[in-house]
């Protein structure tokens, strides 16, 4: 069953996450998506955390309280439920709201797959992955599958079912930016990519979609920026140091984004080694104080910071400057629609 929207966004380009960050009030994502909606953004995104950010129940629950924006995740993993699972937990967000979720699906941290026992996620995975999640969607049987998903004897969720679902690649690897081109509806990246750097993922997209023999319009990459009017201090550290902070905590996770960017890693291995991190007792940006914070900022060059942050028009201009750069939209981050809503106002006008 395929469905169409009545109403159209003001803002086909434009999106946000749902509960930017460590949260303790899941509620909150009703209200922001809300807000997104009321804005006339095209979409909002959930990064899945576990504690009280699961994809299922946050995107449910912002489906069933707006109308006609699409809530997608942003991400959740391909391996941490079992496929038809996924796939019904796909299918049935899909029906509950008319045909406004969308699956943004990523390989996961490698040290916390470890924490959780689970190995990485492989290409081939992702392949037959979201193959299997397609066929399952359109009614199709799967029979006797053994690859790389696993051993999967029987799985079938009903031959009525008809849904188009958008898949989107979650990451920013060169190889998996190939991969996105050749096999995925969108590419969805992450925060703190230069010009430089988005122009680079742009030129890949585009190979794996020729590779494919696929328009390279079929792939629509969407930008993150972390955006922040007029930050306080607090903010600052808190929005910006933070995040990129527990970005580079993580093993073998930052460091395709030093690569991306031609960032020096001499920086990523200080940062590393420094007492104040090697120290820290979890993720940076749901333990860290201010004063530690304080150091940390010390620990990473402004440049790796790019961002959306000043006064309204800068931070319009700075949105705008993602579309001049390869990205088909961009994901407002690190604030709420609250929070951006003066940018919108100064980006009608650019």
């Amino acid at each position: 069953m395929r469905y169409i929207l009545n109403k159209s966004p003001t803002f086909t380009e434009l999106s946000c996450y749902l509960l930017p960050g460590h949260t303790t009030s899941p509620a909150d994502a009703i209200s922001e998506a809300q807000q997104a909606e009321a804005l006339g953004l095209a979409k909002v995104w959930l990064s899945e955390r576990y504690d009280v950010k699961e994809a299922g129940v946050i995107c449910a629950a912002a489906l069933a309280t707006t109308s006609s924006i699409h809530v997608a995740t942003a991400a959740t993993n391909l391996h941490t439920r079992h496929p038809m699972v996924l796939a019904a937990m796909a299918s049935s967000l899909h029906h509950l709201s008319g045909g406004r979720f969308e699956l943004g699906l990523g390989r996961g941290i490698s040290i916390r797959n470890q924490m959780m026992g689970l190995k990485d996620v492989s290409n081939q995975q992702m392949i037959e992955g979201i193959d299997l999640l397609r066929k399952l969607w359109h009614g199709e049987k799967v029979m006797g599958y053994d690859g790389a998903m696993g051993e999967l004897p029987y799985l079938s969720m009903g031959d009525w079912l008809d849904a188009d679902i958008p898949i989107h690649f979650v990451g920013f690897g060169s190889r998996s930016m190939r991969l996105a081109g050749e096999h995925f509806d969108g590419v969805h990246l992450h925060p703190f990519i230069s010009d430089r750097g988005l122009q680079r993922v742009k030129t890949m997209v585009d190979k794996g979609c020729e590779a494919a023999g696929r328009d390279s319009e079929a792939v629509k990459i969407w930008s993150v920026i972390v955006t922040a009017v007029n930050p306080s201090r607090e903010d600052y550290l808190r929005k910006f140091v933070a995040r990129m902070a527990t970005y580079m905590q993580a093993p073998n996770y930052v460091e395709l984004l030093v690569e991306l960017n031609d960032w020096d890693p001499k920086v990523l291995e200080k940062f590393r080694a420094s007492p104040v991190v090697s120290a820290m007792p979890g993720s940076i940006d749901s333990v860290a104080t201010l004063n530690q914070l304080e150091e940390i900022s010390e620990l990473i060059p402004r440049e790796w910071l790019s961002a959306a942050i000043g006064s309204v028009d800068d931070c319009a201009r700075a949105w705008k400057n993602q579309l001049l750069h390869g990205a088909d939209g961009i994901v407002i981050h690190g604030s709420t629609p609250e929070e951006f809503a003066p940018v919108i106002e100064a980006y009608k006008v650019l």
